[in-house]
């Protein structure tokens, strides 16, 4: 998503801001008042497994489809083997960044939204794309055009917030942004439901179900699917960031019946009156994104919360729904937003898509649930993005430290965000640690992201002892572009461990860059 203005696109803050608290504004006279932003500090309980879009992504959606730049990625089962994902607005060519709509010269081909298709059936080790829907230059297309008026005149563009397939008929819910306001707060036209007969390539608006919203406060203006029982679950949020969560279902096989869709009113379901309708969570709720987890016999709901991704569970689509949970930080990824599940969890194992404004990309990520609910074997490294200092820390209390000539790079160079660590040098040995607490005689995983000069010949990243006794690594030499190493290790012993990752530097001026760094139980 971006913010239009006249003369053209200009980049659209992601940054939360207070609680709207007057109703029936414009844009242009929105009143705000002091609020909680819910930014916090918390670690980050997930772990990155892959940037799923952008040129420098394996599935190099520029490359094949022109798609340089992008956001959101909501996905459902297509019930034909497949995962669609709907992405927002979407750049190419002349798309420089960071954000949505910063264009250099040129053909930025910008799309109000694309689709792309999965048959990836391993997502623990990332989400390979086979196809798009393309137009005749090969070029992902708009599966629903946006008009791209001015803002605030009209019909800036077109943002899907939801899929759901019932039978082979795939269901999209969008919303018709007029005007991007102030960071966190945007105007709709209405949200609508789009469906298709030919797996997303083709989209019908004829006479399905609107949610018109003339004064800007309808509740339903952003919502999110999930089936069961016969009912599809519609849960809605008014435009923007700032409001709380409401309830509707409608039997599957009437989701085009505008009528046929009931509210949660708190004790019953109050049939097509959505004046009706009660919040089940409280504001502030975005890009909210609902499943059934069968592991666990609870429902899933992950939205964005101010300023980081939060996670609450339910054992009903009414609630009650626990508290919220933080699966990741705006800390460690600053300009987050998203968190879009995946139709394929399961066993726990949560995988969801995360955006970050720069880069205006989109990244694949879990996080692992119990049975009641609560996030277990969260990510043990502190600072994973070396987003939030200088490195200088002693290596604890998710520090990280430097063994020899090491820093931050903070130039956008990044797997992701703006941040990332790296050692270089003409001689010795260098390396960037960070001691890690772990429970004794246990299995564990490593992964980072690792990318070095061309002349590298002698770098190893994984854990050894306190004392300096490796555990396990991983040897690399030269790494062209950022790639993901994985290092199984168990604790033995010991309760603490070193992660680090480095190179020798004895044949010439070499360097490392390192990012996005997890250790979990297994």
């Amino acid at each position: 998503m971006f913010r239009l203005i006249p003369g053209g696109p200009r980049s659209k803050s992601r940054a939360a801001t207070a609680f709207v608290v007057a109703a029936g504004l414009t844009g242009a006279a929105l009143l705000v008042t002091t609020g909680p932003t819910y930014a916090t500090s918390a670690r980050t309980s997930a772990t990155l497994i892959e940037k799923i879009t952008g040129p420098d992504s394996p599935n190099d959606t520029y490359g094949r489809w022109n798609v340089k730049a992008t956001d959101l990625g909501i996905m459902w089962d297509n019930n034909a083997g497949q995962v669609l994902t709907a992405f927002g607005d979407t750049f190419g060519d002349a798309w420089i960044g960071p954000g949505g709509g910063v264009l250099g010269s040129g053909d930025a081909n910008w799309r109000s939204n694309v689709l792309l298709r999965s048959s990836d059936t391993t997502p623990g080790d990332g989400m390979d794309f086979a196809s798009a829907v393309t137009g005749p230059d090969g070029r992902a297309r708009e599966i629903l055009p946006g008009l791209h008026q001015p803002d605030g005149t009209g019909e800036v563009t077109k943002i899907p917030t939801a899929g759901i397939a019932v039978g082979d008929r795939q269901y999209v819910s969008f919303m018709s942004v007029r005007h991007w306001g102030p960071p966190g707060q945007w105007d709709t036209n209405y949200a609508q439901i789009a469906y298709s007969d030919d797996n997303g390539d083709t989209w019908s608006t004829t006479g399905t179900p609107t949610w018109d919203n003339p004064s800007f406060t309808d509740t339903f203006q952003q919502q999110a699917f999930a089936r069961s029982g016969g009912y599809v679950y519609v849960f809605g949020t008014p435009s923007g960031r700032n409001g709380n969560a409401y309830l509707a279902r409608v039997p599957e096989a009437q989701m085009l019946t505008q009528s046929a869709y009931q509210y949660w009113n708190g004790s019953s379901w109050i049939a097509n009156d959505e004046a009706a309708a009660v919040a089940v969570v409280d504001a502030p709720v975005s890009e909210l994104s609902v499943r059934y987890d069968s592991s666990s016999g609870r429902w899933v709901m992950m939205y964005l919360q101010g300023e980081d991704i939060v996670l609450r569970t339910a054992t009903s689509p009414q609630g009650p729904w626990s508290g919220a949970q933080i699966v990741v930080s705006s800390a460690d990824y600053p300009g987050l937003y998203g968190g879009f599940l995946h139709p394929w969890s399961s066993g726990g194992t949560l995988y969801f898509t995360m955006s970050q404004w720069n880069p205006y990309n989109v990244y694949l990520m879990k996080v692992r649930i119990d049975a009641t609910g609560a996030v277990v074997a969260p990510n043990l490294v502190g600072d994973p993005s070396f987003e939030r200092g200088a490195l200088t820390g002693t290596g604890t209390d998710g520090t990280w430290a430097c063994s020899g000539n090491c820093g931050i790079d903070n130039s956008r160079w990044g797997y992701s965000g703006d941040r990332n660590g790296f050692a270089r040098f003409n001689r010795g040995w260098q390396d960037v640690h960070q001691t890690v607490p772990v429970e004794a005689n246990t299995a564990y995983q490593l992964t980072g992201f690792v990318r070095t000069s061309s002349n590298s010949r002698n770098g190893f990243m994984g854990v050894r002892t306190p004392s300096g006794a490796v555990i396990g690594q991983a040897h690399y030499t030269a790494i062209g572009s950022w790639t993901r190493i994985v290092v199984n290790f168990n604790s033995r012993a010991d309760t603490s461990v070193v992660v680090y990752a480095g190179v020798r530097t004895d044949s010439g001026d070499i360097w490392i860059q390192l990012d996005d760094f997890s250790v979990t139980r297994t």
